[in-house]
């Protein structure tokens, strides 16, 4: 079967991933001067990495791994550096592009969806409050080839000039982790494991990992969408501080206690037990009672899972339902009830980074955060409404959910979980021998401070609708 859309147009980072070690994100404003920045964009789309190009340039590092391995040497980095450009509802509107793509969450904006995530707008930083228009995404191999690429960029716009056209008002870097924290986030658990494939793209798909139809990611020819939609993705973006000194501090005064584990033991098994996956990526469901780091760098077995509990549709003895991997793709705890409720329409491409330092000596003696340090995370989906804002408030924030579960409730997501009274988050099941017992969690250990519901169109609607022939 033919792919829907265009993928030759379509932006690179939405179905292959730019490639990273760094990555840029810089936030702007269009200035007053509309027509010259629309004029300047023609000059910017061939800067865009496309869906072919990314492909690509992940070929080029396999091979380039697979030829250091056979030689015996660590693989040298390729200079590769990526770019993609989104646009909010606000930006849309400078720029005169006034149709509604019928999707609330992003007509109205992150900001006014505030309280449907039970996020603390005090919280939030500035920048989303003041309507940003834009965003580049800039991915490479070092900060000096990024910021020739965005350096490029400025210029086109006339930065530093002016004759500027638009006005960073943010930027922030993302680093993947040092060493063997290569692939993990802050708290230590390995991410970006459970993907969906999309049909008719991806060649390859794991055992256990979900395939969904293009057109849950991408927009696709509908006569009740604008025309230049098509081939584009909503990105949602969410600036998340992350509490970690705080978070191993929990771990650490309240491990799980059961006979034959130590102390140490206790706490990795609740981290394990509120995220649903050890630290090395096994799910618990696989490896309920210790890690096992093969199965976690497997794919072929990571994913290979369905939360199949047999006739005790209440039992948590491998994962609590509250457990964020759980929360945020319940698998069969939807799809194997006795009138199945499809997930397929929730699903999301992630492709977030982490920033910030690594945790000091300092924090970790003091349990406390002392230096900004989190996730930029970032998703792809064709409907907000289904996919982001979905999870968040449906089922990461909803203390009943899954349905039909113990009383009392499974409790929050416990990790991204948002609550209008944090000292109301808690969650059942973390102990597998005392399941009905609430556990407390003293602090939301994932801060939203701000975010963005942005647009990524085609490079052929950039060319099309938002540039003007210079």
């Amino acid at each position: 079967m033919a792919f829907p859309v265009d993928v030759t147009t379509v932006q690179g980072d939405i179905l292959s991933g730019l490639l990273k070690k760094l990555e840029t994100t810089v936030f702007f404003q269009i200035g007053d001067d509309v027509q010259s920045f629309r004029k300047q964009l023609t000059q910017i789309i061939p800067l865009i990495t496309t869906t072919p190009q990314a492909a690509e340039r992940r070929a080029q590092v396999a091979k380039n791994k697979q030829e250091a391995a056979q030689q015996g040497r660590k693989a040298d980095l390729l200079p590769i550096v990526g770019v993609t450009l989104a646009f909010s509802k606000f930006g849309l509107t400078k720029l005169g592009i006034t149709d509604s793509t019928g999707d609330s969450p992003f007509e109205q904006g992150q900001l006014a969806d505030a309280p449907s995530l039970a996020d603390d707008v005090s919280n939030w930083l500035d920048v989303f409050k003041n309507g940003v228009h834009g965003v580049f995404i800039i991915a490479g191999d070092c900060q000096d080839n990024i910021d020739q690429q965005l350096t490029q960029i400025e210029g086109i716009f006339g930065v530093g000039t002016a004759q500027a056209t638009i006005n960073e008002v943010f930027r922030v870097t993302g680093n993947v982790r040092p060493d063997d924290q290569k692939g993990h986030e802050h708290f230590g658990f390995l991410d970006g494991i459970s993907n969906p494939a999309v049909t008719d793209f991806d060649k390859t798909r794991f055992p256990g990992q979900e395939s969904v139809p293009a057109s849950v990611i991408l927009f696709v020819e509908d006569e009740t969408k604008p025309s230049w939609t098509v081939g584009g993705s909503f990105l949602a973006f969410r600036y998340l501080s992350q509490l970690v000194p705080e978070f191993n501090d929990f771990l650490k005064k309240n491990p799980i206690v059961l006979p034959g584990l130590s102390p140490e033991q206790g706490s990795e098994f609740l981290g394990a037990r509120l995220v649903g996956r050890w630290k090395s990526g096994a799910p618990v469901d696989l490896a309920p009672l210790q890690d096992d780091p093969a199965l976690g760098a497997d794919p072929q077995r990571n994913n290979n899972f369905r939360y199949d509990i047999g006739d005790d549709f209440t039992s948590q003895d491998r994962c609590p339902f509250a457990a964020h991997v759980r929360k945020t793709n319940p698998r069969n705890d939807l799809e194997g009830m006795a009138n199945p409720i499809p997930t397929t329409p929730q699903r999301i491409i992630r492709r977030g980074i982490p920033f910030g330092p690594e945790v000091s000596d300092a924090e970790a003696a003091q349990a406390k955060t002392l230096t900004d340090r989190g996730l930029l995370f970032r998703c792809y989906q064709s409907s907000i409404s289904n996919g982001f804002r979905f999870i968040q408030t449906n089922w990461a924030n909803n203390t009943g959910f899954p349905f039909g579960k113990p009383i009392p409730a499974p409790g929050f997501d416990a990790i991204i979980g948002q609550a209008s009274d944090p000292t109301s988050r808690t969650l059942t099941g973390v102990n597998p021998q005392d399941q009905g017992t609430s556990l407390s969690l003293p602090t939301q250990w994932v801060v939203s401070k701000g975010g963005e519901y942005f647009f990524t169109p085609s490079t052929v609607a950039l060319r099309d609708t938002f540039a003007l022939p210079a």
